[in-house]
Formats: C-alpha cells, structure tokens, sequence
C-alpha cells in the first residue's frame, strides 16, 4: 500500500524526475582540466606501457600498443609528464574500431542525469566544430563532457 502512494506522489507533484535519463561517465583528467567519457565507450583502461613508434604519422598518434595480440592505435597530447597515474584507456568507436588515448589520472565514474547537464549550443555561423557535447555538473565540479567520434574523425579527416 506504501508503495503505491508513493507513485501516486510522484505523478501528481513531480513527474520530471520520473522522465529524466541519467548516464555514467569516466571522469579524467588531462592536464588541469577534468572530462567526462561516456562509459559505453570504453572498452578497457590499462597502466601506461611501452608505445612503439610509428613514422610519419600526425603528432597526435603518439604509436601503438599490443594489448592481448591485438596492436592499437594510441593518441594523445603532449604530455607533461608521465606519472603513476598515467593511463591508456580502450576505446570502442563506431567507425574507427579501437583506439587507446593517454590519460593524465582516472579519477571516477559519476552518473549524471539530464538535469545535470548543460548540453553545449551549436552556433551556425562557427566554423570550428566543438569537441566538447556539454557540461556536467558533480558534486561543486565542472565536467566537460567529450564528444569522442568527433573527436577521431577530425583528426582522420
């Protein structure tokens, strides 16, 4: 009977709460600034490891990894330092199959519902394509929620 008034409750005062989505992301840091990666992305995250080399390859492709017998792609940013922190986290793309990208620190998983989130306004007259779908709000912080097939198709293109 409790639970049956409790819906009750829910319809007549709030049903935005009942229709709000929620999703989980992999909080990161990359230099001072902290992202979010949605979690359906990510395939796996491993301890910073030997990357060999690739020639003439953009600098973004800082080489590739053998993970278990299979040889990925790894991109990255000019890394400041690498740390006890530094990850390589496994990423499963629509089109680009797996692609591994370096990490400063793998902070934590959060979930954010739609309230949370500030999606990003596409201005029509901007060129330049943002990496970025929004802005999520955790606990006092600001996390930058990356829009990682942009991302890759860009630098492919």
């Amino acid at each position: 009977m409790e639970e049956l008034s409790m819906k009750n409750t829910l319809k007549a005062g709030d049903e935005r709460k009942i229709e709000e989505e929620f999703f989980q992301y992999i909080v990161i840091r990359l230099g001072d600034e902290q992202y979010g990666i949605d979690i359906r992305y990510i395939d796996n995250i491993v301890r910073m490891q030997h990357i060999t080399r690739v020639p003439k390859v953009p600098a973004y492709l800082k080489g590739v990894i053998n993970l278990r017998g299979e040889v990925l792609p790894v991109m990255g940013l000019e890394a400041d330092e690498l740390t006890r922190a530094t990850r390589i986290i496994i990423l499963k793309l629509e089109q680009q199959g797996s692609v591994g990208i370096i990490v400063d620190e793998v902070k934590e998983v959060v979930t954010l519902g739609t309230s949370e989130i500030e999606k990003m306004s596409q201005n029509a007259g901007e060129n330049k394509k943002s990496f970025i779908t929004g802005v999520g709000k955790h606990n006092g912080e600001l996390i930058s929620l990356l829009d990682l097939n942009s991302i890759t198709l860009e630098e492919n293109a």
